[in-house]
Order: structure tokens, then C-alpha cells, then sequence
């Protein structure tokens, strides 16, 4: 932790001296402080190097510490921030959820009184956190540059398993758009589908990694390794009427069976065309493909959509996975949730796994399948079948 840098935001000063004393004890290479939002604003915009983390309480005069968390993640102020505070726990996981979405990396939170053993636990988790979101730079692309990447196979589907939480089998691979540019940098889906979507792209760009992804799956199946095929697709897509037929004859040309893909759409997506949505989903069912309602708590209409098309599966976001253990309302989602995806006869699958105590906590409620870091994070596919005979071999 010495080459740490934190900055305490805290106006109550005992509070906040005991803080910067605890992280010294800690062997922080480098603390400073604020006594308000306004004052720790003043210091980061002063051009200076950002700080590794920054630990705001929430409830602070003037600036609350909601606001000020929002004005460093919309300037990118610091790389990272533990939230303190006595308040409710609900509250707290909002105000995370806030921090990430605006893309700022969130260590956790801490209730008062701070403590060593509190403070040094969320810091352990700095460098995994950080490295996590590694490949997030925001890179300037055209779509001419997809264009060529698409051309050139530099953008390919990498895989990350699904298995199931009673015995740890894997069952099945979501493919994952990963673009590996020619001067080795990763390239996440976030910075190049939305422009593939609003330039017409999407269409091409999803046929394509299908293409891939069969093409990997009949390589493992002819090794004897047999799973299914999960795809994300894109809520533009619910209006293409030939999208059925089309995905039909792309497996079946690359030795895959429909029943063998699940297609994932999005809880939130939103149909311009209701009527045309729901016909191209019930065709690609007929036809024997698996849909699965992705992310799903997420939205704001997942009742209706589950009523309205013949779903066979349902993941939890990993949202509600994280934490679940300690936070009641989290719990509750999920156990609501696997509630009714029993009453419907959904499979379930559960992301963002990256723990033993979310795997032991998602058992004990009876989630069926488990996906996440804790497994693998995702690989290529030259890397998938070495991965799982890990998996399914652990060092210990």
C-alpha cells in the first residue's frame, strides 16, 4: 500500500484526523484532506497528480458527498473511491451504483466507526479493481476502423463460461465482441457496438460473431467438450424479420444446432415495433433457439416482458450479486428472482460471480448456474478449453 495515494474527505475533523492516522498506520505512501466538497474540488482541479482513492463521507454540509462524488466522476478526478458513512446500508449501495455508472471505479464502502481492519480491507482490493477496468480506455474509432477490423479479424467473440452451481460442470460459453488492435490494445464492446448501432453496423457485426462463436463450439465438440452457446443481441435487431431465418442457416452452415445457442436481450431494451419484436423472437423460439432475458432486474418492465415473450432463461445482474451477502435488499432481488424464474421453468444463470461466498450464497438459494470472475474472466477460445481443465482441477 506505500504507493498509495488517498484523499480524506471528511468535515468532521477528529473523524477525519482518526482516518488519516489510521492510513498512515497502514503504510499509505501519500494522504491528504479536505474538510467539504467545495475545498477537495479546489485541490483536485489544482492540476496536480489525481489520487489513487479518494474516501468521502457522504454526509457533509454545504456539498454533500453524493454530489461531490459525482462532480470527480464526471471529471475524472481520481482513479477510485470508498464511500464512508453511518447511514443506511441502502443508501450507501445507491450512491455506489451512482459512481458506477458514471465509470468511476467504486472499492466499497466503509460504516463508521472506520476502523484499521475496515480500511485495510477495501484497500486490498485496489489493485484487482483497477486491473479489472484496465482495458476500458476510451479509444477514438470510426466506422471505417470497424470496418477494417471486421475485415481483418481483429475483432473476434472470446468466452466465459457458465456452470452450474451444484457440481461446477460447465454447461455453456457467452460470447463476448473483444476488438485487438494491431498494437496489442483491447478494445471493450462499450466503445465501438454503440456506433456500430447508430450507423447500421450491428446487423453485420452480430452475424459475424455467431459466425465465430459456432465455428469455436464445433471445434470443442468435436474434442468432446460439449457446451452451449450464449450471444448477445441487439434490441435493433427485434425489428429484422429475416433475422430468423438467417440465424437459423448461420449455425446450422458452421455444425451447430439452434437448440445449442441462447440468444440474450436485454431487459431494457425498448421495441420501436412491439408487434414485429415479438414475432421475430417467436420465430427464432420456434425455430429451437433459447432466449434469455439479460440483466434481468435492471429495467423497469421485467413482469410485462416476461409475460409477453417465451423466455427460457433468466440471469441476474450482477448488481444484485455483489455484496448480496451483507446487503438484504440485494438478497432479497435475488431470491424473488429465483422464485419466479421457478414458478415460469427458467434456467437461471447468475453473473458477476467472483467470490466463494457469492458462489456458497447463490447455492444455498438454489440458483442453477454461475458466471464470473471467479470461474474465469472471459479468454479467446484458443485459451477456453485449458482454462476449464483449471477450473475443473483446482490448485489449492
Amino acid at each position: 500500500m506505500s504507493e498509495l495515494s488517498v484523499m480524506v474527505v471528511e468535515d468532521h475533523g477528529f473523524q477525519r484526523r482518526m482516518a488519516l492516522r489510521l492510513l498512515t498506520e497502514l503504510g499509505i505512501g501519500e494522504v491528504s484532506e479536505a474538510a467539504d466538497g467545495h475545498g477537495a474540488l479546489h485541490l483536485l482541479q489544482g492540476g496536480g497528480r489525481a489520487p489513487d482513492v479518494l474516501l468521502v463521507d457522504l454526509d457533509m454540509p454545504g456539498m454533500d458527498g453524493i454530489e461531490f462524488i459525482g462532480h470527480v466522476a464526471q471529471r475524472r478526478l481520481a482513479h477510485a473511491v470508498i464511500v464512508a458513512s453511518a447511514l443506511d446500508p441502502a443508501l450507501l449501495n445507491t450512491v455506489q451504483t451512482m459512481a458506477r455508472a458514471y465509470g468511476l471505479r467504486v472499492l466499497g464502502s466503509v460504516e463508521k466507526p472506520l476502523t484499521r481492519d475496515k480500511l485495510s480491507a477495501v484497500l486490498d482490493g485496489y489493485d484487482e479493481k483497477l486491473h479489472a477496468y484496465d482495458d476500458d480506455e476510451v479509444l477514438d474509432v470510426s466506422l471505417d476502423d470497424i470496418r477494417e477490423a471486421l475485415a481483418s479479424n481483429e475483432i473476434e467473440p472470446w468466452f466465459q463460461p457458465q456452470v452450474e452451481l451444484g457440481n461446477g460442470k460447465p454447461v455453456a460459453v457467452e460470447a463476448l465482441a473483444r476488438w485487438r488492435r494491431r498494437d496489442g490494445r483491447i478494445v471493450r464492446p462499450m466503445h465501438f457496438i454503440p456506433l456500430t448501432e447508430r450507423e447500421g453496423l450491428v446487423g453485420a457485426m452480430t452475424d459475424y460473431m455467431l459466425a465465430q462463436s459456432c465455428r469455436w463450439k464445433h471445434h470443442w465438440d468435436q474434442r468432446g467438450l460439449r457446451l452451449n452457446l450464449a450471444i448477445n443481441i441487439s434490441p435493433q435487431l427485434l425489428a429484422d424479420e429475416g433475422a430468423a431465418d438467417r440465424y437459423q442457416d448461420i449455425v446450422r452452415r458452421n455444425g451447430v444446432e439452434p437448440n445449442e445457442v441462447v440468444l440474450e436481450i436485454t431487459e431494457s431494451s425498448v421495441m420501436a415495433d412491439a408487434a414485429r419484436g415479438l414475432g421475430v423472437l417467436a420465430r427464432l423460439r420456434l425455430k429451437g433457439f433459447g432466449l434469455s432475458i439479460d440483466d434481468f432486474g435492471t429495467g423497469y418492465s421485467s413482469l410485462a416482458q416476461l409475460s409477453q415473450i417465451p423466455f427460457t432463461e433468466l440471469k441476474i445482474d450482477q448488481g444484485f450479486v455483489s455484496g448480496a451477502q451483507s446487503q438484504p435488499r440485494k438478497r432479497a432481488v435475488i431470491e424473488a428472482s429465483l422464485d419466479l424464474a421457478r414458478k415460469l421453468q427458467l434456467d437461471v444463470v447468475a453473473e458477476g460471480v467472483e467470490t466463494v461466498e457469492d458462489w456458497q450464497m447463490l447455492a444455498d438459494l438454489g440458483c442453477g448456474m454461475a458466471q464470473g470472475h471467479l470461474i474465469t474472466p472471459p479468454v479467446p477460445g484458443n485459451e477456453l478449453m485449458a482454462v476449464l481443465e483449471r477450473w475443473r482441477r483446482p490448485e489449492f
